[in-house]
C-alpha cells in the first residue's frame, strides 16, 4: 500500500472513529446487563413468578384470561397477549387506550387460574434506563436512527482499522506488544492486538445493531404494502360490534400453521393488524425458527382465519439479528461469551480515545519495531505516532 493510501485510509479511520468511539462505549455499557436482562430482573425482583401449581394443571381458556386481566383494568381495551418461550404458564397481556401507546398498562396473567399476578412495571426500572439509552437515547425513531448511524461509522472504522492492521504488523509478530517502548506505544498495542481479536465479534454486533435501528421503519413498510394486502377486503367493512372467541381463533390458527406456537396475538385496532382482524403471530420451536414470525390474520367477529403468509426478507432479517445481538441463541455459554467479547471491545474503544488524548509530536521509530517512521500510521484511533 503506497503512503498516500495509508493516509487517507488512516484519515478515515481516525474520524469515524473519533465520532462514533463515545456513543459505542455509551452502548457496550448499557448493553453488557441487558445480556443477562432475565438474570438482573430475577434479582432485583422485576420478573413475575408463576405459582407452583400441580404437574398437568389445565390452562385455562384464553377468553377467561383476557376477561379476567380487563376486570382488573376496566376502561382499558386489550391490545396484546404474549409468552416467552421459558414460561408456558404465564400470558403477559398489555391493555391501553387505542392510539395512545404511551397509556398502556403491562401486566401478567396465570394461564393456568387465570388470576393476575402482581407486575412490577419495567418503565422506570434500572432496566429499562439501561434499554432507552441502548435502544434510543430516549428520543424515540431518531435516537434509533442517530444511533444507526453511529453503528454504520463503527463498521467503517472496523474495516479501515482491518486495512490498516497489515502495513502496520508487516515486521512485527502477531501478539507483539512492546513493552520496553513508552506506555502510549504498549497501549497502542494491546489496542490493536484485542481489536484484532474483537473484530468478528464486533462486525456482527455493529451490523445487526444497526438493523435494529431500522425497526420502525421497517415495520411501517411492511405495514402499507404486503399487511395493507392482506387487509384489502375489509377496506371499506362496516365496524364491528362484538368480538369473537380468541380461544376459537387461537386454535384454528395453530392448527393451519402446525408445529408452531402462538408467540403473540395483536388485537384490532393496534399497529400488527386491522381494525376488523385478530393477529395471531407464530413462531417455530426450535433455536433458529423460535425467532422467526409467521402472520395469520383472523376475523375478530367470526373467528375465521381470512389470510396467512410468510414475513418477507427484510422482517427476516430484522427478527434473526435481534437475538443475535444480544447472544439469545445459545443459552449461557454464549451469554458469558458476548458478555466477554463485549468487555474487550470496551477497553479498545477506551484505549483508543485514550491514544488520541495522549498523542503528541512525532518522533523517530526504529525499523525493528516494524514501522520505518512515525509518520506511517498504525490502526488506532489516536492515528498518528507510534512512539
Amino acid at each position: 500500500m503506497t503512503p498516500v493510501a495509508i493516509r487517507r485510509w488512516a484519515w478515515i479511520h481516525k474520524w469515524s472513529s473519533l465520532v462514533c468511539t463515545v456513543f459505542m462505549l455509551l452502548l457496550c455499557l448499557t448493553g453488557l446487563p441487558l445480556i443477562y436482562h432475565h438474570e438482573i430482573g430475577h434479582l432485583l425482583g422485576n420478573e413475575v413468578e408463576a405459582q407452583v401449581l400441580p404437574a398437568g394443571t389445565p390452562m385455562a381458556s384464553l377468553d377467561t384470561i383476557i376477561a379476567s386481566a380487563r376486570a382488573r383494568y376496566p376502561g382499558k381495551q386489550m391490545m396484546y397477549m404474549s409468552q416467552e418461550a421459558d414460561e408456558p404458564n404465564i400470558w403477559n397481556v398489555t391493555l391501553g387506550d387505542h392510539g395512545a401507546d404511551e397509556k398502556y398498562i403491562a401486566t401478567a396473567v396465570d394461564a393456568r387460574t387465570a388470576e393476575v399476578l402482581p407486575t412490577p412495571q419495567f418503565e422506570g426500572s434500572f432496566m429499562s434506563v439501561m434499554f432507552h439509552l441502548h435502544v434510543d437515547l430516549y428520543a424515540g425513531l431518531w435516537g434509533k436512527l442517530f444511533l444507526g448511524l453511529m453503528g454504520l461509522l463503527l463498521l467503517v472504522a472496523i474495516v479501515s482499522g482491518v486495512v490498516l492492521y497489515a502495513p502496520f504488523m508487516r515486521k512485527l509478530e502477531f501478539g507483539t506488544v512492546r513493552r520496553a517502548r513508552t506506555a502510549r506505544t504498549k497501549w497502542l498495542d494491546l489496542h490493536n492486538l484485542l481489536g484484532i481479536v474483537t473484530l468478528t465479534w464486533a462486525l456482527v454486533v455493529g451490523a445487526t445493531g444497526m438493523i435494529n435501528t431500522w425497526a420502525d421503519l421497517l415495520l411501517k413498510y411492511w405495514q402499507v404494502t404486503e399487511m395493507a394486502e392482506m387487509l384489502a377486503p375489509y377496506k371499506d367493512a362496516p365496524p364491528i360490534t362484538r368480538l369473537g372467541s380468541m380461544q376459537d381463533s387461537v386454535q384454528r390458527a395453530q392448527a393451519a400453521e402446525p408445529g408452531m406456537k402462538v408467540a403473540f396475538i395483536a388485537f384490532p385496532g393496534t399497529p400488527f393488524t386491522s381494525a376488523h382482524h385478530y393477529g395471531v403471530f407464530m413462531h417455530g420451536s426450535e433455536a433458529l425458527t423460535s425467532k422467526l414470525y409467521k402472520p395469520v390474520l383472523v376475523d375478530a367477529q367470526t373467528a375465521q382465519i381470512t389470510d396467512s403468509r410468510d414475513l418477507p426478507w427484510y422482517l427476516t432479517a430484522l427478527l434473526l439479528s435481534q437475538p443475535l445481538h444480544f447472544g439469545d441463541y445459545g443459552g449461557a455459554a454464549m451469554q458469558f461469551l458476548w458478555a466477554a467479547l463485549d468487555v474487550l471491545t470496551i477497553f479498545v474503544l477506551g484505549s483508543g480515545l485514550y491514544l488520541w488524548l495522549k498523542r503528541g509530536a512525532a518522533v523517530p521509530v526504529r525499523k525493528e519495531d516494524g514501522v520505518v517512521n512515525a509518520d506511517t500510521p498504525a490502526p488506532a484511533l489516536a492515528q498518528g505516532d507510534a512512539r
